[in-house]
């Protein structure tokens, strides 16, 4: 794997977000930036008829563009731009496997409908081994800006809490000189309801309890290498995609873990990291860990 961030675009005003993010992740990386097209003559409807040829000329012109404003924008910055004809989702798993970060662009439909993160997008975020990050379009930094001023929030599940999650947290918050707010939610089930016995309330108060100390013991090592990292800690009762979609307003980065594992109907990405990628206002990088 190199140290390259590479940013998926397809000229759309989420994809310009997308590289605007990534350009900015990767001067504080210190690593050069790889703006990649990937062109499928069967998914869009549009260009079906266009010939491959005409359609990497446009596309190279459109990166040409991109990498032009980019080196403007950031003198320093190395810049690599490449079309590719093939099925997108094969072949940005396939750049995410060689690079150390993949961002990618969402669709934000606004309200109750919160985050859209395409299909390809679902598909990618699935079967990648690196950790890949969704930006909407008001993500976009103005030129002139670093980023918002934001904390790290990560969102952690303390019966697995994957060393990659908390490695990708403690490391954003270092590079970007914020704090970082771990979140560890459990929902009571609704069986019980608020006037649950005084056995129950003992026992869910030693799941409290159980909870809090877990939650110490794996940001010990992390607080320990981090130790000019500020960290919040929080280890409630809740609902963890709501918690977590709560906390991204106003965050800079949200921070979510997805399981390397297989289902019998194939991979997935886990129901709080499904939801926390359609409703996070914030970008929201998504770690796949064992």
């Amino acid at each position: 794997m190199s140290r390259t961030v590479t940013v998926g675009f397809d000229g759309s005003r989420e994809s310009l977000a997308a590289v605007d993010w990534a350009a900015g992740e990767a001067v504080r990386r210190a690593a050069p930036l790889r703006i990649l097209q990937v062109w499928s003559k069967d998914d869009d409807p549009r260009t079906r008829l266009v010939a491959p040829a005409t359609a990497q000329g446009w596309g190279e012109r459109a990166l040409g563009t991109a990498g032009r404003r980019l080196r403007r924008r950031h003198p320093g910055l190395r810049t690599e731009t490449q079309w590719v004809c093939g099925d997108p989702v094969e072949e940005l798993c396939a750049a995410a496997d060689e690079a150390e970060l993949l961002v990618l662009g969402s669709r934000g439909l606004g309200g109750l409908a919160g985050f859209l993160a395409g299909s390809v997008s679902l598909a990618v975020l699935a079967r990648t081994r690196g950790p890949v990050v969704l930006v909407r379009p008001h993500n976009r930094p103005a030129a002139g800006e670093d980023g918002p001023a934001g904390e790290v929030v990560v969102g952690l599940d303390v019966s697995a809490p994957g060393d990659e999650v908390l490695a990708f947290g403690f490391a954003a918050a270092d590079r970007y000189g914020c704090g970082l707010r771990v979140l560890h939610t459990w929902a009571v089930p609704s069986l019980y309801g608020a006037d649950m016995g005084a056995a129950l309330q003992l026992m869910w108060a030693e799941v409290a309890q159980d909870a809090r100390r877990a939650l110490d013991e794996a940001l010990a090592p992390w607080t320990e290498k981090y130790p000019g990292v500020s960290v919040v800690r929080e280890c409630r009762q809740g609902r963890p995609a709501q918690d977590l979609a709560e906390a991204s307003r106003g965050a800079r980065l949200v921070v979510v873990g997805r399981r390397n594992r297989r289902a019998r109907i194939g991979t997935h990405i886990g129901a709080v990291t499904h939801a926390v990628i359609h409703h996070s206002l914030a970008p929201v990088t998504v770690v796949p860990h064992d």
